[in-house]
């Protein structure tokens, strides 16, 4: 059955263009076409739309998108852009929209991007989370695999593993796979992609779990830039309803820029020394320096041994922050990760996934 749309075009030539286009395909009908969007907001009713193509470049059009959703619900809403801006796209889908695309276009684009942006599970804006650690071997970037997997399974919505650890990124060893992309490549291309042309780019790891891989040499770090890096995080965010960034240790300006963009930060620390603790305190105080709100950043210890709330109360006596969540140390869980079986072997019945269960729980109902 042939989509009922109706064209929103302000600038004459364009909405010709974009007409005639539409009307050449059997797989879509056109009903109506407007260069207001007052006119299109009050009179589309009576033609039964399926599908709205409207004008984002107006910054007044994308104000009166909520309108749209709240009026037309059910109705797949595609915002056009005559060039890819990444904040215009954001607010759009923010408001609840399927996505963007840009025009011109083929008939097949129309067709490409709703098959693609349905596979992202939802509407609104995507959740950013950033994996962080003072240090290395934290546990980091087991947790960001695990509580991926969990996610998705949890929601059936998708999420994004962004291995931002250019250097020494271990996600690809985790799934035992071989991306034909890796970071670099997505920001190297990124003026040329909407966010359809960058799903490619994303290896396929579940139904509804996609990973970008870190560069197979240390030395392509150096081609990632802060913008770069968030200009590709923003447009996940089209394609996921979650994009999980893994980064390195430390900061650095590629960490620094995600986390103040991220709308989750967890700080993650290994229990070993004792040390782990001042780490943290450390981190958090430059958090609390750079203005990044509290609400954002949450400490998460590995290896807390015993793993009680006592012992979570106690260790957030020692660090003066609420803790997220501590885990335990499961020797067999991280063997089975670091082996490439993570898809296989992950034993479900431990209190380490029992934790992680929690946690996404936490996730999706914005308590983080």
């Amino acid at each position: 059955m042939a989509y009922r749309v109706i064209l929103i075009e302000k600038n004459k030539a364009m909405h010709d263009e974009l007409n005639e286009t539409l009307k050449k395909s059997p797989d879509f009908e056109v009903m109506a076409t407007y260069s207001e969007v007052n006119a299109a907001l009050g009179q589309s009713g009576m033609h039964n739309p399926s599908l709205f193509l409207v004008d984002v470049d107006d910054p007044e059009v994308v104000d009166m998108l909520p309108a749209f959703v709240d009026i037309y619900p059910g109705v797949m809403i595609l915002g056009m852009l005559s060039t890819w801006n990444p904040d215009m796209a954001q607010r759009a889908v923010g408001y609840g929209i399927l996505g963007c695309i840009k025009k011109p276009f083929r008939t097949s684009d129309i067709l490409e991007a709703i098959e693609v942006y349905k596979k992202r599970g939802g509407t609104g804006a995507p959740y950013t989370i950033a994996f962080f650690s003072p240090k290395g071997r934290a546990g980091r970037t087991t947790l960001a695999a695990l509580l991926a997997l969990t996610l998705a399974k949890k929601t059936n919505e998708s999420v994004a593993l962004i291995d931002a650890d250019l250097q020494f990124g271990d996600l690809p060893i985790f799934f035992d796979i071989e991306p034909q992309h890796t970071v670099v490549d997505a920001v190297h291309d990124l003026k040329m992609l909407m966010p359809v042309s960058l799903a490619p780019y994303f290896h396929v790891i579940t139904k509804n779990v996609g990973l970008l891989s870190s560069p197979d040499r240390p030395e392509y770090a150096e081609l990632v830039d802060a913008e770069g890096l968030l200009g590709l995080v923003q447009m996940a965010g089209h394609l996921f309803k979650y994009v999980f960034i893994d980064l390195p240790a430390g900061f650095n300006p590629l960490s620094v820029a995600v986390t103040n963009f991220a709308d989750v930060n967890f700080v993650v620390a290994m229990i070993n020394t004792g040390l782990e603790i001042e780490h943290v305190k450390r981190s958090m105080a430059l958090f609390d320096m750079r203005k990044v709100q509290r609400n954002k950043c949450w400490p998460i210890f590995t290896r807390v041994n015993p793993c009680t709330p006592d012992k979570k109360m106690q260790l957030e006596m020692q660090l003066g922050y609420p803790i997220a969540e501590i885990f335990p140390n499961e020797y067999n869980l991280v063997s089975v990760a670091n082996s490439g079986q993570i898809l296989q072997g992950v034993p479900s019945d431990t209190l380490m996934m029992r934790t992680i269960d929690e946690l996404a729980e936490r996730i999706i109902r914005r308590e983080l």
